[in-house]
């Protein structure tokens, strides 16, 4: 009996169709189906990353929780992280589970979890920490709902659209989910102020409308294969992954008299861990016979160059947002009349030029990437990235707006001409029945980068702000009536409080001098110290410093993806190996 020569040929002989024989015909309608489903999906999914942030302070005040209260920062990193690292860790072995089991048949459970856990956080009646507690758990299970639909849903449209025109789908879909993370910024500080529990509610019908609509109308067209789970290989790599993301966001905050923790035995045994779990993550991956990570695709050159493009590019554009809130919140807003508390709502607003150069650069890109190659968008779009993060770089903190928008948009082309181009052509160049573990390792590099970014961006933050923000405040302080001693104990408090507390939307000279400070000073100084011009011309010279080194660091992480592109070479197509004779 002959055999076929190769691995290759040896693994196609237990590929199976999904579909069944009576399965509806896929043409062309249904590619649209397929791609509206998904970019609904890829829509909720990204919108909820980010609603969160503009609402905390409306959630927590909900739950009877003050979020800068010591020992209550870890409710807020984990509101923001939590949904984060379960996407970063799971999307791998959810797309692995699509590609045995069917990418539609785990997509669509991904739809329902993802709304049932929605309406848990809507209906929250804990109160206190419990109350916080409840919340990031639920929030964790709606990552996982996540998961399930970011780990199948680029397979799913890679299956459904043929090579000529995926770069186009893709385009629409990944430009959604990118522009999503800003509209959520908006919807959460319209709906915050009428009722916190519907930043979760908002999730339910379309949730709901989604698990149906999926159900009823999307097929497993693609090819998937009989296969064994590599359990060890997703407990390493599930452990090592949330390790390592505990001790980034353990990092960022305050420990004892320092101003960050990444020094504390505790952050360096979570970072040892997790370092040492993924190592023998690695070492399971390259002996088990099916494994979840499947590291053969690395030699796959559009593959590889493509996710350290990917990678590369989430790193600059992961902490963009909460630089550009805190930039917008703590200083040009309130110096331009706004409120303290309306501040997260009009932060939103004002981002929404960097939406608006994703969805023009976007979808277009896609379509242009389809005719000529994805090489010269995916080179060209990091690079126009990095201009804008330079030009950004050297504004003035209190700068002109229409300036200001125009960078947001430039830099929301840059990303636009990368994302839709690079996604299609990582896609594109993986076998059909690898696209679900290949679709959930590209996601897995982009969900664990944006975490990561997080991390290093409020590090460059609060080391920039430490060395001038103390005598700064002291200076001020001093000069408005408040004792050298109270001075000196306040402005030597950790910079990431101000941080958080402008973030939140609170008043932070409020907040940092407290109601007992303030009834001691004279009424028109209390009044100065915590009025729109205070806190933001004391902070903007050391906050200048600390946004040069933020967007020094955006640049060079945005020319090396450029590079990385470059070396993608010139053909990204997947085609079966030529059969041999036996």
């Amino acid at each position: 009996m002959s055999r076929l020569a190769g691995p290759r040929a040896a693994a196609a002989n237990l590929v199976v169709r999904a579909e069944p024989a009576d399965a509806p015909p896929t043409g062309p309608r249904y590619r649209w189906v397929v791609l509206s489903n998904t970019l609904i999906a890829s829509l909720i999914v990204s919108i909820d990353s980010t609603i969160v942030l503009i609402a905390l302070p409306a959630i927590f005040r909900g739950v009877g929780v003050n979020p800068l209260a010591a020992g209550n920062t870890k409710y807020m990193l984990w509101m923001i992280m939590g949904f984060l690292i379960v996407t970063a860790v799971l999307v791998v072995s959810l797309g692995r589970l699509g590609d045995i089991y069917g990418r539609v048949r785990v997509y669509n459970l991904g739809f329902a979890v993802f709304t049932v856990f929605s309406i848990l956080l809507s209906v929250t009646w804990l109160h206190g920490g419990t109350g916080a507690s409840w919340l990031i758990v639920m929030r964790i299970g709606q990552g996982l709902g996540g998961a399930m639909l970011l780990g199948n849903s680029t397979a799913i449209v890679t299956d459904a659209f043929p090579a000529g025109q995926r770069g186009t789908a893709l385009g629409i879909m990944n430009i959604g989910f990118v522009a999503g993370s800003t509209v959520g910024l908006v919807i959460g500080g319209v709906l915050a102020p009428i009722s916190w529990r519907l930043i979760f509610l908002l999730s339910v019908p379309i949730g709901l409308i989604g698990t149906i609509w999926s159900y009823v109308s999307l097929r497993d067209i693609g090819e998937r294969r009989a296969a064994h789970i590599d359990w060890w290989g997703n407990l390493t790599f599930a452990v090592g992954l949330i390790a390592v993301m505990v001790a980034i966001t353990t990092g960022i905050q305050p420990d004892g008299r320092h101003t960050m923790s990444w020094g504390s035995p505790r952050v360096l045994a979570e970072f040892a861990i997790g370092v040492l779990l993924l190592i023998a993550f690695a070492v399971v991956e390259s002996r088990v016979p099916e494994p979840m990570f499947h590291l053969r695709l690395f030699r796959i050159r559009a593959f590889t160059a493509g996710n350290i493009a990917n990678l590369l590019s989430s790193l600059a554009r992961g902490g963009l947002q909460f630089i550009l809130i805190i930039w917008l919140q703590g200083i040009w807003l309130p110096e331009h009349g706004y409120d303290f508390s309306n501040t997260p709502l009009w932060s939103g607003i004002h981002m929404l030029p960097l939406v608006g150069g994703l969805l023009v650069a976007g979808p277009i890109s896609g379509m242009l990437s389809d005719r000529f190659g994805a090489r010269p968008f995916a080179t060209v779009g990091p690079l126009i990235a990095a201009l804008s993060f330079f030009l950004l770089a050297r504004l003035p903190v209190d700068f002109p707006y229409p300036v200001f928008a125009l960078l947001l948009a430039l830099n929301g082309i840059g990303m636009g001409l990368f994302i839709s181009p690079n996604r299609a052509a990582v896609m594109s160049s993986l076998p059909p029945w690898r696209r679900g573990v290949g679709a959930g390792m590209t996601n897995t590099f982009q969900n664990s980068a944006q975490v990561l970014s997080i991390g290093i961006f409020f590090s460059l933050m609060i080391i920039g702000l430490a060395g001038q923000l103390p005598q700064t405040l002291d200076h001020g302080f001093v000069a408005h009536g408040v004792a050298p001693a109270t001075a000196a104990r306040l402005s030597h408090l950790p910079p990431v409080t101000t941080l958080f507390a402008t973030f939140l939307g609170y008043n932070p000279m409020a907040h940092l001098l407290g109601p007992h400070v303030l009834a001691g000073l004279p009424a028109h100084q209390a009044q100065l110290l915590t009025g729109h011009q205070f806190f933001p011309r004391l902070i903007t010279r050391p906050f200048s410093q600390a946004l040069n080194a933020a967007f020094t660091f955006a640049v060079i992480v945005c020319v090396l993806s450029s590079f990385a592109s470059l070396l993608r070479g010139g053909r990204h197509e997947w085609t079966p190996p030529t059969p041999t004779s036996p």
